[in-house]
């Protein structure tokens, strides 16, 4: 069992040695999926006892898959050390063709990879959890607003929370993301164009509206987008989309955020949390169920925070 909680702190650019391979206890199986009857695999682990058990759903990264053990054995090691259920399913693998990238497949894969944990094990209903980072982050956010009647809570880390904003900006820079979405969506989503309305429908921000009642975190590192691929506008756009008019980020602050890579003046404040360790937390913003946390970082994810986040929440 996992004593030393810094083991959780693993970044998307810096996995730690002790994720080179899943744990003891999880398997992958195979279940079917409701989105075309296919089998489709997962890794999962099993707890141990009678009485319902919380469920969290890992998704992997965008160019990741099931067996993506990296990011995926921090989650299976949190869920043997608390005994709850865990799946971390395929969904169609990296996101790089249109079976992937935020799918309708995509979508029914993950719902049946939920249902497959309720009939082996019994489920507390009230804790279904889910997180991702990076290209999960992306898909979480995609998930809260699509099927949000599952999820207890939603702990996304540097998303995309729109891929025609994204195919643009890693075009611009020349990150050979654009063309997977490209890929994956039918082409340039040029205004008019079928590409980009397979953009609209396979973006969180066309369905978080709908996700208003739920606990909700999201969290980007301030130099994400210069040292790693996402904007932090990604977040902050999807945070809007949730939050109450008054607490909402104007566009001139994101674009403070993102250019000069601080705080704009009139955001500054002094807040502690030591869940993100040595990954100060630069700003934060509630409203109604929803969370943003910009921390001092890149584009990664802090699991011992995302975790114990997930843990205390429940749905009503």
């Amino acid at each position: 069992m996992i004593k030393n909680d810094n083991i959780y702190a693993a970044k998307t650019s810096d996995v730690s040695p002790n994720y080179t391979q899943w744990p003891q206890g999880v398997k992958k199986i195979e279940y079917l999926s409701s989105a075309d009857n296919t089998l489709q695999p997962a890794m999962f682990y099993c707890p141990v006892g009678k009485n319902c058990k919380p469920l969290l759903v890992g998704l992997h990264t965008w160019a990741g898959d099931y067996n993506q053990s990296g990011f995926g054995s921090p989650y299976a090691h949190w869920c043997i050390e608390k005994n709850w259920a865990f799946i971390h399913p395929n969904f169609r693998g990296p996101c790089e063709t249109p079976q992937a990238t935020g799918s309708e497949l995509v979508v029914q894969d993950i719902i049946s990879a939920v249902e497959y944990a309720k009939n082996c094990t019994d489920i507390d209903i009230s804790r279904i959890y889910l997180a991702g980072v990076s290209g999960g982050g992306y898909t979480a956010l995609l998930m809260a607003g699509r099927c949000p009647q599952i999820w207890a809570a939603i702990s996304a880390w540097v998303p995309i929370s729109d891929l025609k904003a994204w195919y643009f900006e890693c075009r611009k820079n020349g990150q050979k993301y654009h063309s997977q979405v490209a890929d994956s969506c039918g082409g340039e989503p040029i205004a008019g164009s079928e590409a980009e309305d397979q953009c609209k429908k396979r973006s969180p921000v066309t369905y978080l509206e709908n996700a208003k009642n739920n606990f909700i975190d999201i969290n980007a590192g301030i130099h994400d987008g210069h040292t790693g691929s996402v904007y932090i506008s990604h977040s902050f756009n999807a945070f809007n989309l949730l939050a109450a008019e008054e607490d909402k980020i104007s566009q001139d602050q994101i674009k403070y955020f993102v250019e000069k890579e601080k705080v704009p003046p009139d955001l500054i404040c002094n807040i502690t949390d030591p869940l993100y360790g040595d990954n100060k937390v630069l700003f934060r913003r509630r409203s109604g169920k929803a969370r943003i946390t910009i921390f001092e970082g890149g584009h990664e994810m802090l699991f011992w925070a995302g975790l114990n986040w997930l843990s205390t929440k429940t749905k009503s």
